[in-house]
């Protein structure tokens, strides 16, 4: 008989209780929960599509179990901004083009708000050691180095946090 546990994940400022086995990753609890914008790439933590802010620190959901994010809050994509107030790096990431298909667009974004919380005012080598962990399979890049540069510097004459 599998043991299951009933946690309280704190998903993008609302408390969401579910049951899961000891076993579950933070991405399948995510998904199961209907948060798709989350993406299953690799599920070994080497795609970086699956990338959540837990506590503001960006993560690979896929490496992380389910249960040990409880108490911790844990913001996705759709948690960074809406459709009619996006986020700087969302707005960014439009405006330069940084996106092709969009698949590895969510955990990317996570990432660089992983990055720019640690640091805000980022080198353009410290933006590509930032993005290192996520894999693009259609762009060179380039634009969404850009991007995150671009919106660093908005979020430092905003004040603009995750």
């Amino acid at each position: 008989m599998e043991k299951t546990k009933e946690i309280t994940l704190n998903i993008n400022r609302r408390d969401e209780k579910i049951t899961v086995p000891s076993h579950r990753t933070l991405l399948e609890a995510l998904r199961e929960t209907g948060h798709v914008e989350v993406k299953c790439g690799c599920e070994k933590g080497d795609c970086g599509a699956c990338a959540v802010l837990v506590d503001d620190v960006a993560i690979d959901s896929c490496l992380t179990l389910a249960w040990a994010s409880e108490g911790k809050e844990i913001t996705t994509i759709s948690g960074l901004g809406t459709p009619d107030n996006p986020h700087p790096l969302q707005t960014a990431f439009r405006d330069l083009g940084a996106s092709q298909c969009g698949f590895c667009t969510p955990g990317m974004i996570i990432a660089a708000q992983g990055m720019i919380n640690d640091n805000p005012v980022p080198t353009d080598d410290e933006i590509r050691m930032g993005l290192s962990g996520n894999l693009c399979r259609c762009t060179g890049y380039a634009k969404i180095l850009d991007a995150v540069a671009q919106a660093a510097s908005e979020m430092r004459k905003t004040g603009a946090r995750s």
